[in-house]
């Protein structure tokens, strides 16, 4: 696809769960809770099943994010895919600590947004950030999303159910 993001495949499971791990810390308030075996190897490999499953039926499109070197530097997946009227996906996306501020996410979400448009011919995407996820919103603000409201009690992060800003961004925008 492009340099900086590729498709997921089953061999990224051990480099994932290093990346995971030692990540752990630093993801952990933005995303839902996570038990032991989400950390582990099988945990990993049973993840990345479950995500190339729902890539095979047209639901899911998972990638990794690379950093220039070729290593993990996070994930990006669009999710939610939905044909007929809608023509609508969301974009969710992590990036490493030591990669945070370098423009990574935001080429990732870039090249994401344009594969969603041309490749999988979709209308929308759409995406939600915690009110205080300042860092995210400005990903989604430089790949070109609108903040459009504030969703009550939307997903469940770290444990609580939080209230987040939903993002969107149209193919002919």
């Amino acid at each position: 696809m492009t340099d900086h993001l590729r498709p997921l495949r089953t061999e990224d499971a051990e480099e994932l769960t290093e990346v995971l791990r030692a990540n752990r810390e630093f993801l952990a308030p933005w995303e839902p809770a996570r038990d032991e075996e989400f950390f582990s190897l099988a945990g990993q490999r049973a993840t990345i099943a479950a995500k190339l499953d729902a890539h095979a039926s047209g639901h899911q499109v998972p990638f990794v994010i690379c950093d220039p070197h070729g290593e993990i530097a996070g994930q990006l997946n669009l999710v939610g895919i939905t044909r007929g009227a809608l023509q609508s996906a969301a974009v969710g996306y992590w990036v490493r600590r030591d990669m945070n501020g370098l423009g990574l996410a935001t080429r990732a979400v870039t090249s994401a947004v344009d594969h969603a448009f041309t490749v999988l011919e979709l209308h929308r995407v759409e995406a939600v950030t915690l009110l205080h996820n300042t860092a995210s919103q400005a990903v989604l603000r430089k790949a070109g999303f609108t903040p459009y409201g504030v969703v009550p009690r939307y997903l469940n992060i770290a444990g609580s159910w939080q209230d987040h800003l939903q993002f969107h961004v149209f193919a002919d925008a």
